[in-house]
This record gives structure tokens, sequence and C-alpha cells, in this order.
């Protein structure tokens, strides 16, 4: 069952426009760069993001979303716990940010 993960960044203030760019270019990009060790192909299966532009005033310090899709939970842990590409985003983009929150769901699952 395909599984949704949310990423959520808040930029340091020391974040140039560059900066920001470059870790959301790269944030995307891990769609097709992340490749699984056993299929040799990538799997995440979609990923898109962008700027908020709510007007609820609830951002609380969050400027930019990512929504990427995995087949299913173990994908998902792969990415997280053992992906070495995800690995040096992660230390990369941890530069920038001074914030990161991360939500994972499987679409109409309530416990």
């Amino acid at each position: 069952m395909r599984l949704t993960h949310i990423v959520l960044f808040q930029f340091k203030f020391s974040a140039n426009a560059d900066d920001i760019k470059t870790v959301s270019q790269q944030m995307l990009a891990l769609r097709d760069n992340c490749i699984h060790p056993t299929s040799k192909k990538p799997y995440i299966k979609s990923a898109s993001g962008g700027t908020d532009n709510s007007q609820e005033g609830f951002q609380n310090g969050i400027t930019h979303v990512f929504v990427m899709e995995f087949e299913s939970a173990e994908d998902r842990d792969y990415y997280v716990n053992d992906d070495p590409l995800h690995d040096e985003f992660k230390s990369f983009a941890g530069q920038f940010l001074e914030k990161a929150q991360v939500i994972d769901f499987t679409n109409g699952v309530f416990k």
C-alpha cells in the first residue's frame, strides 16, 4: 500500500535564495537519483514540492513543503534509514535548515 512522506522545511535566516533553490532542487532530484539496492531502479514513486502560499497563518515558520510517495513502508524505511544518497542530502541540507518536520501516512488508515 502506498505511503505518503511529507517533509516541511524552515530555512535559517542566513540561507540565501541560491541556497534555498539548491536544497529544493536536490530534494526533488532524490526521486530520480535514489536507487534501490535490490531492484537497481529508482523507488520513490513521486516527488513534488514548493513554497508555502497559505493565507491561514499557521505555518509556524515553515516555508517549503515536499511530498513524496513510496510503494511501501519498506521502501520508505530504506530511504529514511539506509539510502546513502538521502544521507548525503540530509547532511548538505542540514546546514541551511532551522527546522525540518516529517509526517508519513497511508491514505485512509486511521488508528
